[in-house]
């Protein structure tokens, strides 16, 4: 019986350094062809070529994410099956859904931030005002007459624009559609006076000179859009992204962790990776385990916080 326990943690440290011997499972909880699949298919290339195994993109969506990510909290801590979680099912989800399948922190053995989404701000081209000083003075002189869409409650699209309002002090009103496309031809109109949009999907309606952007909601200006201020620089410490983060099952091997944390990070810094991130609206990040652990702890704080404080839910 000594002998079998010796033999098991030496069998664990030989996989360990083997590993990858087979393809990897990179679990996406959303639909194929969405932006967080992009992401996915192109850091899941440049990975394969680093560890020396195909890495096989897996969408399993469903319930905001929860199905993909409940699907990957409960496989074997192995390394070879990985998920690629957003601030959806990680920081804003278990706010919002007390019963989820999942502890986002518990269940979940944490690799790296692998890259971050910010907004931007938009408003009509008819809003009597061209800075975001600007749109705060006028919107202070005007309580409760403006309104601002959103592609659903308890969206990052909602979340951001109360976070928005609670830094402001601003009232104005809440008007929910079934997604951020729906919303625009409003907003172009005149009909609604804000929304904080996807940068991928907002930015060409700003570059086609339907809508005017004011901002965007990363900590500092963004090299995907270098003209427009940060609404940090007007209000210190806003920011909202929707970040995206590399997870394995709870109990991943350190070594194994190594081995991906490192293939990941030589992926981020290829240039063509970058310049493939720009197009779908991404910045990469990278970094530590530990980094990551910091940033997605202080975003799920940030997001319970407002929807506690704003009482909002996913219906």
């Amino acid at each position: 019986m000594g002998v079998l326990i010796a033999i098991g943690p030496m069998a664990d440290e030989a996989l360990a350094q083997n590993y990858p011997v087979k393809p990897v499972r990179l679990i996406v909880p959303f639909p194929a062809g969405g932006a967080t699949d992009l992401f996915a298919r192109v850091i899941s290339q440049k990975m394969a070529e680093k560890l020396g195994q195909p890495v096989v993109v897996e969408n399993r969506p469903g319930a905001g994410g929860t199905i993909g990510a409940d699907l990957a909290a409960k496989a074997a801590p192995d390394g070879y099956t990985l998920l690629l979680a957003t601030s959806s099912t990680h920081s804003i989800g278990p706010a919002l859904n007390p019963r989820m399948p999942y502890d986002a922190v518990r269940d979940f053995t944490p690799v790296a931030h692998v890259g971050n989404a910010p907004s931007i701000m938009l408003v009509p081209n008819s809003a009597p005002a061209k800075t975001l000083n600007e749109w705060l003075v006028y919107a202070k002189a005007n309580p409760g007459k403006l309104n601002y869409s959103s592609s659903g409650n308890g969206t990052i699209v909602h979340l951001t624009a109360e976070l928005f309002k609670a830094q402001t002090g601003l009232f104005i009103v809440h008007i929910p559609y079934k997604g951020t496309a729906l919303a625009i031809p409003d907003l172009v109109s005149g009909k609604v006076d804000l929304m904080f949009d996807s940068l991928p999907t907002g930015l060409p309606h700003v570059r086609d000179g339907r809508l005017r952007a004011l901002a965007v909601t990363s900590a500092k200006r963004t090299a995907m859009a270098p003209e427009l201020p940060a609404v940090a620089e007007v209000l210190p410490g806003f920011e909202s992204n929707t970040w995206f983060g590399l997870y394995g099952p709870k109990g991943l091997a350190s070594d194994v962790l190594a081995r991906v944390g490192g293939a990941l990070n030589q992926a981020l810094a290829e240039p063509e990776v970058k310049d493939k991130l720009a197009r779908l609206g991404i910045e990469p990040v990278g970094g530590t385990t530990e980094q990551f652990v910091q940033m997605a702890a202080a975003d799920a704080a940030k997001w319970k916080r407002i929807i506690l404080d704003r009482k909002i839910t996913g219906d």
